[in-house]
């Protein structure tokens, strides 16, 4: 198998900047300096998928450099099944991801229909051909973190020790923004290899093999109120159990392992290069010592929320997997994302993305330039860029995430267009988000639960999102299940659109990141909190809201 990147410059390989973007977009997936597995075309989160198969990767490819500039490529759970016939303003490519009707949308109906070769599962922006590697997810966990500190520690977590699971490709951005926040952060991950990877990344600062080793480097730390990230090698549930045996209470706990699958999961007693055979040689077994592992993982938070630590899901349906296991810590855990993340959905503001189609960093240090003059008033965005230039280098196509609300991406969408077109940037540049957004994700253990009018399960609002973006001229649309939290258990959407310097895309990025980001303000006034409901009401708000 060749090594898969992305083309770069400006020669193109499909029919117009359209296509060639979520081209360069799809590749960039499975470059390997920011791929899980690209020899699996895993990108990221244990199985997130780009393509169903190889078949099919090779065949969408040559049905991207072929496409007109009035046609739409459908894509199938991974799976090109046709061309038609629409318009110029029209999406280049329409997707649906890993969908089950709903009676049937368990693990188990997935893995068989996976196995029959019928579908596959792209996690959120691996299967929207979005993923930008660790910085796609630092922005998000930057503001978890910084609204963790903001509501429990003043506003900075320095003196904090946030202990913590998980350096795969999502975990990786916790050490990162941990640390660019002034706290300490103890790391546990099973896998030693991952853990040298982070470290030959910069991504950690040193791995250690004892909690005592642990314990001694973040308690000399605190002392010296300096940050530091630790990589603790270990199963997270037998080192949580230790230290909460030693008496050592951090002062934030939480856990980004891959719970939500099981495949990807790693149960105590057994190590990661082990944990395929036993799945397949005795998985009666593998799924005991799953469980086992599970419950003594989240006993261990529930414990370290009893002696004082702050404690929240980080996202990964943890607390379901308890629940099925035999422990139930729903009413004594919340999750980050209606505990902390939410009243940024009111104003419309999430994980607005954009990367450079030309390869080189200097287009996207142009736009932070931009950036900073548009926003210098806004403290988060300034210390925000200031702290990703001077810690995060670049991999695969360079690019850049920020939230912003719905009126900031707009400006800063034709701004971006706009330089494309003086040649300010040397190539278009494709912009995109996580589906992590206010109105793109029904998620009723994560960014829907607990919702103020009881609405946690309703799925509509992601269908519309992407009908809505479609309508509005989005280069790439998809709806897509159990992005973050497994099969069953989410409905999410995600958009891309090419910014090429082009008037139509003008018309694209002014209408579809308005109507992306205000949806999701709709959805929230809706559902009655008062903060979107104001929002509505600006003159800044160009939906006609329907009361």
């Amino acid at each position: 198998m060749s090594v898969i990147k992305s083309p770069t410059g400006k020669k193109l390989h499909c029919k117009s900047w359209q296509q060639e973007g979520l081209l360069r977009l799809l590749l960039n997936c499975l470059d390997p300096d920011i791929a899980k597995k690209p020899k699996d075309l895993i990108a990221y989160g244990g199985r997130g998928k780009v393509a169903r198969n190889w078949e099919c990767l090779e065949t969408i490819i040559g049905t991207l450099k072929n496409l007109e500039n009035d046609e739409t490529l459908l894509i199938q759970s991974g799976k090109p099944v046709g061309v038609f016939k629409t318009f110029d303003f029209s999406p280049r490519v329409v997707m649906a991801g890993a969908l089950l009707v709903p009676k049937w949308a368990t693990w188990e109906t997935f893995y068989e229909l996976e196995k029959k070769g019928l579908t596959s599962y792209g996690q959120s922006t691996a299967g929207s051909w979005a993923f930008i590697g660790t910085q796609g997810i630092l922005q998000g966990t930057w503001e978890t973190f910084l609204q963790v500190a903001l509501k429990h520690f003043n506003g900075c977590l320095r003196k904090k020790i946030v202990l913590t699971s998980g350096l795969g490709e999502m975990g990786s951005a916790q050490p990162l923004a941990i640390t660019g926040l002034k706290g300490i952060a103890i790391i546990a991950e099973v896998d030693k290899n991952v853990i040298k990877k982070r470290l030959l990344s910069n991504v950690i600062d040193i791995m250690v093999f004892s909690v005592e080793d642990a314990i001694d480097i973040a308690v000399e730390y605190k002392e010296r109120g300096e940050p530091i990230s630790i990589g603790l090698l270990g199963n997270a549930a037998d080192i949580y159990e230790k230290l909460f045996e030693m008496g050592f209470i951090p002062d934030v706990v939480t856990d980004q392992t891959p719970a939500h699958d099981r495949k990807s999961y790693i149960p105590s007693g057994i190590l990661p290069e082990e944990a395929s055979s036993l799945r397949e040689t005795d998985p009666v077994k593998y799924e005991e010592m799953f469980r086992n592992t599970i419950i003594r993982h989240v006993k261990a938070m529930v414990e370290f929320k009893d002696k004082g630590s702050v404690v929240f899901e980080y996202g990964n349906n943890i607390r379901e997997q308890g629940k099925i296991s035999g422990i139930d810590a729903f009413n004594i855990i919340p999750n980050f994302a209606s505990e902390y993340i939410r009243p940024l959905f009111f104003e419309g503001r999430g994980p607005f993305r954009w990367v450079a189609l030309s390869g080189d960093p200097e287009d996207i240090y142009r736009t932070d330039e931009v950036l900073l003059t548009l926003f210098k008033n806004d403290r988060k965005i300034v210390d925000w860029i200031d702290f990703v230039e001077k810690r995060f280098s670049f991999h695969g196509l360079p690019s850049r995430v920020c939230w912003l609300n719905f009126y900031e991406r707009a400006l800063f969408g034709k701004i971006i267009n706009e330089m494309v077109k003086s040649g300010e940037l040397k190539a278009p540049v494709a912009i995109t988000r996580d589906h992590m957004d206010a109105a793109s994700m029904a998620s009723p253990y994560r960014e829907t639960e607990n919702m103020k009018d009881g609405s946690d399960a309703i799925a509509d609002w992601p269908v519309l999102n992407a009908m809505l973006n479609a309508g509005c001229g989005a280069t790439l649309v998809g709806v897509f299940q159990g992005g973050g939290v497994g099969i069953g258990y989410s409905i999410h959407s995600g958009m891309t659109i090419i910014a090429d310097g082009s008037k139509e895309a003008d018309f694209r990025l002014e209408r579809a990141l308005q109507a992306d980001a205000q949806l999701g303000v709709i959805r929230y006034a809706d559902a009655g909190y008062d903060k979107a409901k104001e929002i509505v009401k600006s003159t800044l708000f160009t939906a006609k809201v329907i009361s």
